[in-house]
């Protein structure tokens, strides 16, 4: 196959996006301004690599939200190229989730779950997230409390309460992903949202929510009548 040095100027890749705009490349066409080059071994050039990757994965998301073995499974693809695959992924990821900003007031779970919808739908394991509320809802702090299977043992009243105390915050939502993309509560997350609640109560603490986001969607346990 024919290396894109030896096209028309007009057709390639990057003189196209200075020409015209990056809006009007292709996504095989931004994916090979990426990799650079392409697969010697094969003769492929980048936007034949670009287009072999987008096959396999079906798309950028599913590409991007793959792991580095994965990716140097295609042929031409090595630690360097999977390596700038996953930058661009994160890059993306950051750039979609806004900044949380001390003193941020949200109003609907609906709220919480564009916030958090892009930087925690694609993650590979359970993450565990506690924002610290003012008396008047106003955000004071996230806490990561835990990253992997969600239960009793990872999530414990105490690792979650102690900086709530520390930081003398008066409420508490709780913000966790599910990586099968099915925001479906189980047992085990209605179990602990009710231990939860219940050592916050003790404390005088409120837990407003615990939002649980999948792929697209979100499970708001407050607005389903399980927070009380």
């Amino acid at each position: 196959m024919s290396c894109i040095k030896d096209w028309p100027v007009a057709d390639r890749p990057r003189e196209k996006l200075l020409s015209r705009g990056s809006a009007t490349l292709s996504d095989t066409e931004l994916l090979a301004l990426i990799l650079r080059s392409g697969h010697a071994g094969s003769g492929n050039s980048a936007l034949d690599l670009s287009r072999q990757l987008l096959n396999r994965f079906g798309s950028l998301r599913a590409m991007v939200s793959a792991t580095a073995t994965e990716l140097c499974e295609e042929p031409g693809i090595g630690p360097a190229k999977a390596a700038e695959i996953l930058a661009l992924g994160e890059l993306a990821r950051r750039f979609a989730a806004t900044p949380l900003v001390p003193g941020a007031h949200f109003t609907s779970s609906r709220q919480v779950f564009a916030h958090f919808h892009e930087r925690l739908r694609d993650r590979k394991k359970e993450v565990f997230l506690t924002l610290l509320l003012d008396s008047k809802n106003r955000v004071l702090r996230e806490i990561q409390v835990s990253e992997g299977s969600l239960n009793a043992s990872i999530v414990h009243p105490r690792e979650v309460f102690q900086p709530v105390i520390r930081e003398s915050a008066a409420a508490v939502l709780f913000v966790h992903n599910h990586p099968s993309g099915d925001p479906e509560p189980s047992r085990e997350d209605l179990e602990l949202t009710t231990r939860l609640r219940d050592a916050g109560a003790l404390m005088g603490i409120r837990v407003l929510d615990h939002i649980i986001i999948g792929s697209g969607r979100y499970i708001s346990l407050a607005d389903q009548g399980l927070i009380g």
